[in-house]
């Protein structure tokens, strides 16, 4: 369950790695380092203002493997013979993983090669945006609005959810609307036919042969009908965007009608299941994700990191305090994340920012389902500024900079323009080593600088 959209570690810049949405709205976006493995092909018709605050994103986490680069374009000579005979040996294996025949048949009934699903799982467009280009979009008025809106249409429901599961509604909402936009837009492909179609496609088979095998275990379950099981180009489903096996392990039954139906124009069951799925990966009841803060003038950058966590009350001796001047409760040990530098906005972030990333790996994913559950909770906007006047860096940017650490002897360990923890640390320790702010901020002044 989740969507395309990776920030790097420090934070700067976010992939958008293209997916159906990525293909079909330019303007989507939806953090996530996972694959691409996308979240929805839309073809409702949006208007301009639906468009401008659409984001996508699903609950899973997903192998490395799913990252490689892309092959070449789909080939002609790709046919449609050729994947009735991948059916055929599938359908062997799936019996031996207790799949009955007639499921099976059910569930391939009519199903073909789709070039379309191919094409946009190999021509999936690298994007870049900066954390509060993101943000401008997960939490516009409109999305805001919208959230409040939902929240009291479904406050019954809701209420009874975070009884259950300790989930605040405030957040299952926040995922609800940068997953589907709170359900107007699911997904249309059919499930089995696009999983089928990129098992057979080989570039990530077992991966998707898995999701497809956990597809057919759904429709044994009699939870759904095969042309009814619909959702995103990639497999994922519902008002959520969950992928197979995530359903399998956390969908839950909330209106007691016998099925698990995320389908539904009723989202109550895909409600109730995203708070099983964040109940599930340790949700604590009452503790925020992360609380904005003000950093002392003496503060010591290094510890910005999620290695070095401290109750808020020792962060407050060492005089970082919320927005409003005040020490932030003591409800667990925090860690500080910039996701910009430190001319960014500063978060002190608590054990449910990890719980939250089991949905969707991306810091900005993070922070916008957060931030936006606060918006629609009724709290503030951000109150410091962002470094508006920097831009991300490009992909082949970010690649030079790790050629030039490495060159400067602070090795990367790589070069392969994703910035993660060992380039984060040659980022820190290069800027120490030029009497600069030790933020680990990989922006295009560091760039610069190395040159």
């Amino acid at each position: 369950m989740r969507w395309a959209v990776t920030l790097s570690a420090a934070g700067s810049a976010i992939f958008i790695a293209g997916t159906a949405m990525a293909q079909a709205i330019p303007s989507s976006i939806r953090p996530e380092q996972r694959p691409v493995v996308d979240t929805v092909t839309r073809t409702q018709t949006l208007s301009p203002l639906d468009v401008a605050t659409l984001t996508v994103v699903r609950p899973q986490l997903r192998p490395a493997a799913l990252q490689a680069p892309s092959p070449p374009p789909v080939e002609a000579s790709e046919s449609n013979a050729d994947f009735q005979r991948w059916i055929r040996d599938f359908k062997s294996r799936a019996l031996a993983q207790g799949i009955s025949g007639a499921t099976f048949d059910r569930a391939f009934d009519g199903v073909s090669y789709d070039t379309d699903v191919i094409r946009l799982d190999r021509n999936q467009s690298e994007f870049t945006k900066t954390i509060w280009e993101y943000l401008d979009s997960a939490v516009s008025d409109r999305r805001v609005r919208n959230g409040k809106q939902a929240l009291r249409e479904h406050q019954d429901a809701l209420e009874a959810i975070e009884a259950r599961y300790g989930v605040a509604k405030e957040v299952v909402v926040a995922v609800w609307g940068l997953e589907s936009s709170y359900g107007s837009i699911r997904g249309s492909n059919d499930v089995v036919q696009s999983l089928a179609t990129l098992a057979h496609d080989g570039r990530r088979g077992e991966f998707f042969e898995g999701q497809l095998i956990a597809a057919l275990k759904i429709l044994q379950s009699g939870d759904t009908s095969p042309r009814n099981m619909t959702g995103s180009w990639a497999g994922a489903m519902g008002h959520t965007q969950f992928m197979p096996t995530s359903y399998l392990d956390h969908a839950v039954d909330f209106t007691g009608d016998g099925k698990r139906d995320i389908w539904s124009d009723n989202p109550t069951d895909a409600l109730a299941s995203t708070a099983a799925y964040l109940a599930g990966f340790g949700w604590i009841k009452g503790q925020p994700w992360g609380v904005e803060v003000e950093l002392p003038s003496s503060f010591d950058y290094a510890t910005a990191s999620r290695k070095v966590a401290r109750m808020p009350s020792q962060w407050a001796n060492l005089g970082v305090f919320g927005v409003d001047g005040k020490p932030v409760p003591d409800y667990g040990s925090a860690s500080i994340l910039l996701p910009a530098g430190s001319q960014g906005v500063a978060f002190m972030i608590f054990k449910n920012f990890e719980v939250i990333e089991r949905y969707n790996a991306a810091d900005a994913y993070v922070i916008g389902v957060g931030h936006l559950s606060d918006r629609i909770g009724g709290g503030q906007k951000f109150q410091a500024e962002w470094p508006l006047e920097d831009r991300a860096l490009t992909f082949s940017e970010r690649k030079e900079m790790q050629r030039r650490l490495t060159a400067a002897g602070f090795s990367t360990q790589g070069v392969d323009g994703r910035i993660g923890p060992k380039t984060l640390e040659a980022v820190r320790t290069f800027q120490q080593s030029q009497g600069l702010v030790a933020d680990g901020y990989a922006s295009l002044n560091l760039l610069k600088r190395l040159r």
